[in-house]
C-alpha cells in the first residue's frame, strides 16, 4: 500500500513578502511590478533591508502539494534547502501543514531560495527571485523509498534549466515506474518550455503520464498555432492531459477522447497567482482518490477558485470542505 497519494519534486523557496515606500524602489533601483531573477549579493542586500517581512514556504510544486493536503490527501515533498533561517521557515511550513518534506543536502553555502516581494502602498508587487541552492537539485538528492511510496509523482518544470535537475527528473520518473506508480509533468512557463523544448518533449513523450499545463503552454511544447493542434499531438503522448484554458475551464484529453469541464465561478478575481498549482492539486488528489476524470477537473477548478478570490498562492480555507 502507498503511503502518499502524491510525491511532489520542484524549487523549495520562501516567499519573503514586506511593505515599503516608493522611495524603496528608487533607492534599490528596482522596476515596480516585475519580476527579476537575482543572484546571492543582491539576495542578501534586499533581505536584509527588508524588515520586518512576513516570511511563508512556496514555490510552484509546494503550493501544490498543500493544496493535496488542504483537500484531506496524503503529500510528500522534495526539495533543496539550505541550514539557514529560510531553510528552518520552509521545512516547518511544509510540515505543519501536513506535507512530508524531504530536504537535499546544502551545497557549498548557498542560501535557500526565496521570492522577495516588496508591496508599495498602490498594494503593486514587484518581485525579486532568486532561486539559491533550490535549483542545485541532483540525482543525490532524491528520496528513492519516497517516490516509491507514493501513487503519483508530481514534477515542477520550473526546476528543469540545470541538467542536473533534469537527470534528476529522469531519475525519479524511472523510480516510480518501477514501483508502477505514475509520473506526471506541470509545465509551468511557456518561456520556460521555449528554453528547453526538445527536452521537455522527449521527457513528455517517454516518461510523463499525466501532463499538465495551460493553453499557452501546450502549444508551446507543440509549436503548433492552435489549441486543437496540439491537443492531436499530446493525445500520442500522454494517457492524461490536463490544460486549463482560464475563464472557460479545462479540457481533460485522453487518446480516447477530449473533455471541456467549466471553470467554477468565482465572484471576483483577486490574484490569480497559484490558480494553475491548486488545479493540480484539485486534480491529483481526484486522481488518487478514486474519482473519474470529470471529477478529477472540477476538483481542480474548485482548488484554483478559491486560490484567485484572495492575494497568495494557497488556499486560506481547508480545501476538504469546498468539495462538493
Amino acid at each position: 500500500m502507498s503511503r502518499f497519494d502524491v510525491v511532489g519534486i520542484g524549487n523549495a523557496l520562501v516567499d519573503v513578502i514586506a511593505h515599503a515606500a516608493e522611495d524603496f524602489l528608487e533607492r534599490y533601483s528596482l522596476a515596480k511590478g516585475s519580476m527579476s531573477l537575482i543572484e546571492t549579493d543582491r539576495a542578501v542586500e534586499l533581505y536584509q533591508a527588508l524588515v520586518p517581512a512576513v516570511e511563508m514556504s512556496g514555490g510552484s510544486a509546494a503550493n501544490t502539494m498543500v493544496g493535496v493536503a488542504s483537500f484531506g490527501g496524503r503529500a510528500a515533498y522534495i526539495g533543496k534547502v539550505d541550514r539557514d533561517d529560510l531553510g528552518a521557515v520552509f521545512s516547518h511550513d511544509m510540515t505543519a501543514v501536513g506535507v512530508r518534506f524531504h530536504s537535499g543536502g546544502p551545497l557549498d553555502q548557498i542560501p535557500t531560495g526565496r521570492c522577495i516581494i516588496v508591496v508599495t502602498p498602490d498594494a503593486e508587487r514587484t518581485m525579486n527571485t532568486y532561486l539559491g541552492v533550490s535549483s542545485r537539485l541532483s540525482v543525490d538528492d532524491l528520496d528513492h523509498d519516497v517516490i516509491a511510496s507514493g501513487d503519483v509523482l508530481y514534477m515542477e518544470g520550473y526546476l528543469f534549466d540545470r541538467d542536473a535537475a533534469k537527470m534528476a527528473f529522469r531519475a525519479a520518473a524511472e523510480v516510480a515506474h518501477a514501483n508502477d506508480r505514475l509520473v506526471s509533468l506541470t509545465l509551468s512557463d511557456s518561456f520556460c518550455v521555449d528554453r528547453h523544448r526538445s527536452d521537455f518533449a522527449a521527457l513528455v513523450r517517454d516518461k510523463v503520464d499525466v501532463l499538465f499545463g495551460n493553453e499557452d503552454e501546450v502549444v508551446a511544447l507543440y509549436e503548433t498555432e492552435t489549441l486543437d493542434e496540439a491537443i492531436d499531438a499530446v493525445r500520442a503522448d500522454c494517457a492524461i492531459s490536463a490544460i486549463t484554458v482560464g475563464a472557460k475551464g479545462s479540457y481533460v484529453v485522453t487518446p480516447e477522447q477530449v473533455r471541456l469541464v467549466d471553470a467554477e465561478p468565482v465572484a471576483r478575481v483577486l490574484d490569480t497567482t497559484g490558480a494553475g498549482d491548486l488545479y493540480a492539486a484539485g486534480f491529483l488528489y481526484g486522481l488518487t482518490n478514486g474519482a473519474d476524470l470529470e471529477r478529477c477537473a472540477r476538483l481542480g477548478s474548485i482548488a484554483a477558485a478559491e486560490v484567485i478570490s484572495h492575494v497568495g498562492p494557497r488556499p486560506l480555507v481547508p480545501l476538504s470542505g469546498l468539495a462538493r
